[in-house]
């Protein structure tokens, strides 16, 4: 890696987060701007969206079907993700509103989120395994689509929506997402091995689209952020429950083994988040003051991301 290339994986990702929030920003400086607000909404959602694909196409390019492979780990990491989520509801469930319910909300969504399609990316240039870590994303993702509608219907009930209406809502978010990347990918695989090859050569350049997601992402969770009209205590408590959360995934992905490759990749699938199913989460389905949490987790994410790299690419 020569020096310009290693400078811009040092800072791509706290770039990204600084180029995301200030565009939201410019935007609002620019009132002309303003009548195109709803396509300038649609054109960051879906593009957002269509980075994510981007970033699973080109992590199942480099992967066949028979790499998917099941591990204790897997079974450690969601278990504690799950057993987590119901605890915090539980307890969300008999508190009253308020304060302190927002905040165990925003724990409940930060915890129970699924694993972000980039944390393939971030796992293979920290040194862990990219089918262990895809074979996570879609297990989360799994979880996440049976287990949210089973218990936030307890925690915010809403009367026009059943149990498998939920699940149809939030299986349309993420299947497509997950399965049109995969199945397109494999296609070419068995039968166009010279373009796989190719295709293989460009996966390189994953890290670099996911700067761009990066920045689309922050823009939304800075228009997160601005609409919610936090309160300055309220933000400051909102805050530090995203980092707690945060740094406990992250911290207990880590002692899931002892081995380093397992230690590194179930760190990044249980801590890296999809954080933009986080912030439409909150605004769908919880009190829209939640989806700011998902905006603070990608901040905190990606700052220790950005660290991770920079140790690992000056640790020589």
């Amino acid at each position: 890696m020569n020096k310009a290339e290693r400078l811009i994986q040092d800072w791509m990702l706290p770039g990204a987060i600084v180029l995301g929030v200030s565009l939201y920003f410019l935007y609002k400086a620019l009132p002309f701007l303003h009548p195109a607000a709803e396509a300038l909404n649609a054109i960051v959602s879906e593009g957002q969206r269509v980075v994510i694909a981007l970033l699973l196409f080109f992590q199942f390019v480099k992967i066949s079907p028979h790499d998917f492979r099941f591990h204790r780990w897997h079974i450690a990491a969601l278990a504690f993700q799950i057993l987590l989520f119901l605890g915090f509801a539980a307890v969300t469930r008999f508190t009253e509103e308020g304060e302190i319910r927002i905040l165990l909300e925003c724990a409940m969504l930060c915890i129970i989120c699924p694993t972000a399609s980039a944390a393939g990316v971030i796992t293979e240039k920290l040194g862990g395994s990219l089918a262990g870590a895809v074979s996570y994303v879609t297990l989360s993702n799994l979880a996440a689509t049976f287990f949210i509608p089973l218990v936030i219907p307890m925690v915010r009930p809403a009367d026009n929506l059943g149990f498998w209406a939920y699940v149809g809502h939030i299986a349309m978010r993420v299947f497509p997402l997950l399965l049109m990347p995969g199945l397109v990918a494999w296609f070419i695989r068995y039968t166009m091995p010279r373009l796989q090859r190719k295709l293989m050569r460009l996966s390189r350049y994953a890290f670099y689209i996911w700067g761009v997601g990066l920045t689309l992402a922050m823009i939304l969770a800075t228009h997160a952020l601005v609409l919610s009209r936090l309160s300055l205590g309220a933000l400051v408590c909102v805050l530090f429950v995203s980092m707690g959360c945060c740094a406990l995934q992250f911290f207990f992905g880590r002692h899931f083994s002892r081995d380093g490759v397992v230690q590194i990749t179930a760190g990044q699938a249980l801590g890296q988040k999809n954080t933009g199913f986080l912030i439409w989460l909150g605004y769908n389905y919880m009190t829209p003051v939640t989806s700011v949490a998902g905006g603070l987790y990608a901040i905190w994410q990606n700052l220790f991301n950005s660290w991770q790299l920079y140790r690992k690419n000056h640790s020589h």
